[in-house]
């Protein structure tokens, strides 16, 4: 791996006070490389990027029909959501539909980040439970499926059990590699999990919005995936969260998730790019992790992925003047205040994509 490159720096006054790094990588959907940034053959763990790879084996099989699960609830499915009351309660229509139990779930617990629930739990002094995990949605989906093939509900978080067998043969496809070259991991909800170069998970993304050349099922469920989640982004991440908002910008044409540690992923359908244009998908890493932070309205932000997703859109040429406009307050340019407000200076992108034929 090449030495990672600045993509974000934050002044103080005149001076540089900061730099974040990382790599990008930009390819289409026939698995062209269009633009990079640093390596794109940079290794990194998709996390909850990974999530709308990860339920696809079970759409691609009938899952959300046999279920009579909404597009809502296959959003919900590929979400890294915040625990809102909107989103406990299509959780929970996904499990009363599916004959599943909450108790089920082995993903783990932790606090909501929707601020109304937050407040409610700390007021109230309560304890979360496994669906205000934010992957309680893509735990229902890997349940039910498993029940679906009348498989083991159990285990069904194993490497080695068919469901997850079947996801990772599904991912590795979609990236063009075999199982093999994919390096596992375990997530923090303790789901498996994968690395793979930049270039490669882009041109998964790219494929899962321009599925041209894959079978007529699979395309068919990749088309009601990326549909699931533009009809409904505010199960993708929350009202005000930048999926969630640049989603509903792009009125259908991008896709975009992110995960954790600074891995973001996103992509253009067809056509976006320039008419007649295949999909395109863009995977980027930020290198120190791009930790949240929390807002005196206990609303969490990350300063450095929505900035330098829209440096990249805006360098592709794909944003409108009105898109720009609508999605100004996550940058590419934002001024820094400090606790009372004043301007003491500003993160700017610093990198400028290599185009490659």
């Amino acid at each position: 791996m090449t030495v990672p490159q600045p993509l974000l720096e934050l002044t103080r006054g005149r001076v540089v006070e900061s730099v974040h790094y990382g790599h990008i990588a930009v390819v289409d959907a026939n698995g062209k490389l269009l633009a990079s940034y640093g390596d794109p053959q940079t290794v990194a763990f998709l996390r909850s990027s990974a999530k709308p790879f990860q339920v696809l084996p079970f759409v691609e099989h009938g899952g959300v029909e046999y279920f009579g699960f909404s597009s809502r609830e296959l959003a919900l499915a590929c979400a890294s959501h915040d625990g809102s009351s909107l989103h406990i309660e299509t959780v929970e229509l996904m499990q009363e539909k599916a004959g599943l139990v909450e108790s089920q779930l082995q993903c783990g617990v932790h606090l909501p980040a929707d601020p109304v629930m937050f407040k409610s739990f700390v007021a109230k002094g309560q304890m979360p439970t496994a669906n205000y995990n934010n992957c309680s949605g893509k735990h229902t989906a890997m349940l039910a499926y498993a029940r679906m093939r009348d498989l083991p509900l159990e285990t069904y978080l194993d490497p080695a059990h068919p469901i997850q067998k079947e996801i990772l043969g599904t991912f590795a496809a979609m990236c063009g590699l075999e199982p093999g070259q994919v390096e596992p991991g375990t997530d923090g909800c303790s789901a498996p999990n994968f690395a793979v170069p930049l270039a490669s998970a882009a041109w998964g993304m790219a494929r899962l919005c321009d599925p041209r050349g894959l079978s007529e099922r699979r395309a068919a469920a990749c088309r009601q995936i990326t549909s699931a989640m533009t009809e409904h982004p505010e199960m993708i991440s929350n009202f005000g969260q930048f999926d969630c908002e640049l989603m509903k910008a792009g009125a259908g044409e991008i896709i975009t998730k992110r995960g954790a540690e600074g891995y973001q992923i996103a992509g253009l359908m067809p056509g976006v790019l320039a008419p007649g244009s295949p999909g395109v998908g863009i995977a980027f890493k930020i290198t120190d992790g791009d930790a949240a932070r929390m807002s005196m309205e206990l609303e969490s932000t990350t300063r450095v992925r929505p900035a330098v997703a829209l440096e990249i859109l805006n360098q592709l040429g794909v944003l409108s003047e009105q898109q720009v406009q609508a999605l100004a307050s996550f940058g590419p340019l934002k001024q820094v205040r400090n606790h009372r407000g004043i301007v003491t200076g500003q993160a700017r992108p610093v990198f400028t994509l290599e185009r490659h034929g």
